[in-house]
């Protein structure tokens, strides 16, 4: 016999548990009662792999205008400079609220050891050795576990936004009013209702069939706000970071950035020529990512490679374990020895740039909705996005939502009656194969038709094949009882929907979309924004 569905009523719903969820629902929870849902554990998403670390300006010799700048050049003049400058000047009491929470940052003489990265033209950036995101997720868990006016429930696939045509009183309103959410140990779908809903739901990188993305970055956070009736901007740019450990048994395992930043050289396998030299002779290994990735896929597909090798064995063996003890251990145990020899890498999915289009108050268009972190299009990262830039998008929007939902608290109204999940004429599948085979086809030929170098011709066989397999996903979807495996097929098919669209529309070459069809950059730059 099947469970009677759950209904809650909480002041704010929060969507994801990473670096932007747990921000803001700190902020917020001084004053409102939190609910925090995570797709799988608590600690499962995108912040806790972080590797290389946060960006902010805390040396004498260093200035906001510097980070601006740099910000601004790897994101090829799409970014925002409201945004920029906006997120920037907050980085600094980011870290300082970071260390109050007792995240323990490399120290080097009593100050914050400071690393630097590609497309930085400082030191800036603050890590926890080599596993910063993990060290960032823990206190932030601690300190939301801490807390009475926290409520988090992990194992919660959210299936849609609630919105007014969910009232029990149509109103057609495209207000939203919390989400239905999949109890993935019940198998009932749950109604979380809140006065205001913050979506950081994170990126949908495993749309892709190379990704050092979390298997839960399916886009969901992106689809559900489309379907709701939000704008969405920037799909086509997604990020490829460049060095991916290329191994047959570990498929996503990132080799961060700061190894170049460190003095990690690119090398051919079979040659050992230095390779960046001639793409960017100035910059080399710490130009911009997107810069980076191309040239490796150039001599990947120019030599007939597997991979290329990333060497940092010219440094003191004790210097390299000592900055990279995570990635040390894991490449040892796959018989690799940094220390002594290169790295065999590979260019991978690594950032969704772009998103939910929101402003500085984290606003979307939908009332009743905020959004943070990767799930969105602030104008921070533009075209490409700079390192280490992604976590310091977290915190700073994360409280911007909490800011503005508590500022405005007594304007916001209360959710009328809603209706519950209704699966009355659904029954259970017997299919499951349908939604791997989909999987994994809308993963392959994404990486082959829309990755890091596109064609006209390659995004509109992309298209095609998605229209095909949205109509089968959607008559499964409207047949069968979901699961989680058949609510991440049906947001990845969007998401990839967008990215294709999105590319499509942009004619031009810019930052992170590569296309042969329009080599050159337009003297304007635009955003390619999409309206439901």
């Amino acid at each position: 016999m099947r469970k009677r569905k759950t209904l809650s009523k909480h002041d704010i719903l929060i969507i994801g548990s990473g670096a932007a969820g747990l921000t803001a629902a700190l902020a917020l929870a001084e004053h409102k009662k939190v609910l925090v849902l995570a797709k799988g554990g608590l600690d499962t998403g995108s912040t806790a792999w972080a590797q290389g670390g946060i960006a902010a300006v805390l040396d004498a010799g260093d200035t906001f205008d510097n980070h601006i700048r740099d910000t601004m050049v790897a994101g090829a003049g799409l970014n925002r400079r409201e945004t920029v400058e906006f997120v920037i000047e907050r980085a600094p009491r980011s870290i300082e609220r970071l260390v109050e929470l007792g995240v323990p940052f490399n120290q080097d003489s009593g100050d914050l050891h400071l690393t630097r990265e590609g497309g930085h033209s400082h030191r800036r950036i603050v890590h926890v050795n080599d596993a910063t995101g993990w060290a960032v997720q823990e206190a932030l868990l601690k300190a939301a576990e801490a807390n009475p006016n926290i409520t988090m429930l992990a194992g919660r696939a959210c299936v849609d936004l609630i919105t007014g045509r969910h009232a029990q009183d149509y109103s057609g309103s495209g207000r939203v009013w919390g989400a239905y959410a999949l109890n993935q140990e019940t198998g009932e779908v749950e109604t979380h209702i809140a006065t205001a809903t913050i979506l950081a739901a994170g990126g949908a990188g495993r749309v892709y069939q190379f990704s050092t993305a979390p298997r839960g970055a399916t886009g969901d956070g992106i689809a559900m706000a489309w379907r709701a009736g939000a704008r969405v901007s920037n799909m086509e740019m997604m990020q490829f970071h460049p060095t991916c450990l290329y191994n047959l048994e570990v498929k996503n395992f990132l080799i961060t950035e700061a190894v170049r930043g460190e003095g990690g050289h690119l090398l051919h396998p079979e040659t050992g020529h230095r390779f960046m030299t001639d793409y960017d002779a100035e910059r080399m290994e710490l130009a911009p990512r997107d810069v980076v990735a191309r040239a490796i896929d150039d001599q990947i597909k120019r030599y007939g490679l597997d991979y290329v090798h990333l060497d940092i064995s010219h440094q003191p063996a004790d210097f390299v374990t000592h900055h990279f003890p995570t990635i040390h251990e894991k490449l040892m145990g796959l018989g690799i020895d940094m220390t002594k020899g290169p790295i065999p890498v590979v260019p991978a999915q690594h950032y969704t740039c772009g998103g939910v289009h929101v402003g500085l108050d984290a606003r979307t268009d939908l009332p009743g909705l905020w959004a943070a972190g990767e799930v969105t299009e602030s104008g921070l990262h533009g075209a490409n996005r700079l390192a280490s830039n992604s976590l310091l998008e977290c915190f700073v929007f994360g409280e911007a939502a909490a800011c503005d939902i508590l500022g405005r608290w007594d304007e916001l109204l209360t959710p009328p009656a809603i209706k519950e999940w209704d699966e009355s004429r659904v029954t259970d599948s017997d299919e499951e194969v349908v939604v791997k085979q989909n999987w994994t086809e809308i993963r392959r030929f994404m990486w082959n038709y829309v990755g890091i170098v596109r064609t006209t011709k390659r995004l509109e066989r992309a298209r095609n094949r998605i229209r095909m397999l949205t109509e089968e996903v959607e008559d499964y979807y409207g047949n069968f009882r979901v699961t989680t495996d058949l609510i991440e097929l049906r947001n990845l098919l969007q998401a990839a929907e967008l990215i294709v669209r999105s590319a499509l529309e942009r004619h031009e070459s810019r930052g992170l979309h590569y296309t042969l069809d329009y080599p050159d950059t337009a003297d304007e730059a635009r955003d390619t924004v999409l309206v439901p």
